[in-house]
Formats: structure tokens, C-alpha cells, sequence
């Protein structure tokens, strides 16, 4: 997504910022792991092909990404407003990412969206620590915790812009789709899928508000869903929550 390009969040525990370029290589060393890619479901992929994943991320609709990195300042300091690139996210602070990915609602129990007048959508969180050092230590439970406090604060802009993304995927050469009435987008809840013998996983969601919804699927993997939000990042902002300038020098 480009809603969160120039966009840093910071917490006591972590900075999350957009993923760059400069990321790539670091995150393709993460990737040649192949317990991470069984845990992850991924391929492996060649540099080259990380590097069109990471411009395909920044310019898709339907894809919030964010690399996690070390505290950018310490405990009971002042809070800068912007950050820098290349400093606060060097190889060296580079932990793992976040993301979440959307999707259209085509669950039978939900109502027809062009009837009531929403568009109704599903977003699906997950999280890698790919840094060994950092594992075991409450971070991902941390990190998620922000995550879903940018997301509920910016969720009129990932909307907006998901929504627009796919009217303008649908509507590609046609003037039916592009003519049709606008629709009001509207998260209709958050869910992970997470392998049935990823305990340490499954028990950071529910730590979060997330439950169980139906059983094991045939890939292996249960579903957590968050149907509210709102509610829960009212009463969770995570400590030292700010919202940043991420600045690129010129």
C-alpha cells in the first residue's frame, strides 16, 4: 500500500517502518531459512524476484506491509517526530515484518453488499521474527499490538484505498464495473491462519482478543478472527505508541 510509505510507528518495544528497497537484501538473507519459509508457506525465491515482491508490495492495493526494527528510542526518552532511513532501519536493526493482506467478503453468512450499501472486507494479519535473538521475548505480541493500533486509527485511508484499488482492478476495460454505484468499504473483522502446532502463535492472538473460529482446515491451520477493532485498540494503546515521519534523504 502507499497509505503507509512515509509512515513510521513507535512503540517501547519496536519501530515499524514502510518496507524499502533497502530492505530487500537482508529480508532475502531471512528467507533462504527454510524453517521460515515452511513457517511462512513461502517459495524460495532469487534476489531479483524479492526485489519485484518488495515493488509489487509498495504499489499494491490490498498489501500493508511494515519491516520491524529496534526501538528507536529508549524508555523515558523524548519521542522524535521523524525518523531517518538507513538509520533507524539498518541490517542491523531489521527484525522481521507485519502485514495485512485484504480481501473482498464472500462468506455465505455475510449479507449481499450491493443491497445495504457497503463493500465488505477481511483483513488477514501476520508476523515474522526472523531474528533468532529476538524470539521468545513477547515482541511478537508487542509488535501485533501496534500493528493493530495503526490499523484502526488509518482504517478510513487502507479502506479508501483498497476499495478504490479494486474498483479499478474490476473495472479495467469495462465501463459497467466503473459506472456502477460507490459503495461504503467496511472491515468486516481481522482473522489469522495459523498452523495448528504453532502453539506460541495461536496463544499470541487469543492474548490479543482473537478466537477460534471453526475447526482445523484441510491445509492444517486454524482460524482466529477479531470482529471488533475498535473496541480493542481503545482499551490496548500499546506503550509509547507515536506515529512517525519516515524521511528518505535526498
Amino acid at each position: 500500500m502507499k497509505l503507509n510509505e512515509s509512515s513510521a510507528v513507535s512503540t517501547t518495544r519496536a519501530l515499524l517502518v514502510p518496507y524499502e528497497s533497502r530492505h530487500v537484501p537482508t529480508y532475502h538473507q531471512w528467507m533462504e531459512d527454510p524453517a521460515i519459509q515452511e513457517a511462512t508457506a513461502s517459495e524460495r525465491l532469487t534476489l531479483e524476484e524479492e526485489y519485484e515482491n518488495q515493488q509489487s508490495w509498495r504499489s499494491s492495493h490490498d498489501k500493508l506491509t511494515f519491516i520491524i526494527c529496534q526501538p528507536s528510542v529508549t524508555p523515558g526518552s523524548a519521542e522524535p517526530s521523524t525518523v531517518h532511513a538507513g538509520q533507524v532501519d539498518s541490517p542491523a536493526k531489521m527484525i522481521g515484518d507485519v502485514n495485512l493482506f485484504l480481501y473482498p467478503n464472500d462468506d455465505d453468512e455475510g449479507e449481499d453488499q450491493a443491497d445495504d450499501g457497503w463493500f465488505q472486507c477481511i483483513g488477514e494479519v501476520d508476523i515474522m521474527i526472523a531474528s533468532h535473538d529476538h524470539r521468545g521475548k513477547g515482541l511478537g505480541r508487542a509488535v501485533v499490538s501496534g500493528f493493530l493500533q495503526y490499523i484502526s486509527r488509518n482504517l478510513e485511508g487502507i479502506l479508501r484505498e483498497y476499495y478504490t484499488g479494486e474498483r479499478e482492478q474490476a473495472g479495467a476495460g469495462s465501463t459497467t464495473t466503473t459506472n456502477s454505484p460507490m459503495l461504503k468499504p467496511r472491515l468486516r473483522m481481522l482473522m489469522a491462519k495459523i498452523n495448528k502446532d504453532n502453539t506460541k502463535s495461536i496463544a499470541l492472538f487469543k492474548s490479543l482478543g482473537f478466537e477460534q473460529e471453526g475447526d482445523v482446515n484441510y491445509f492444517g491451520e486454524l482460524k482466529l478472527v477479531l470482529r471488533d477493532l475498535g473496541v480493542y485498540a481503545s482499551a490496548n494503546v500499546p506503550e509509547g505508541y507515536a506515529e512517525l515521519v519516515y524521511k528518505r534523504e535526498d
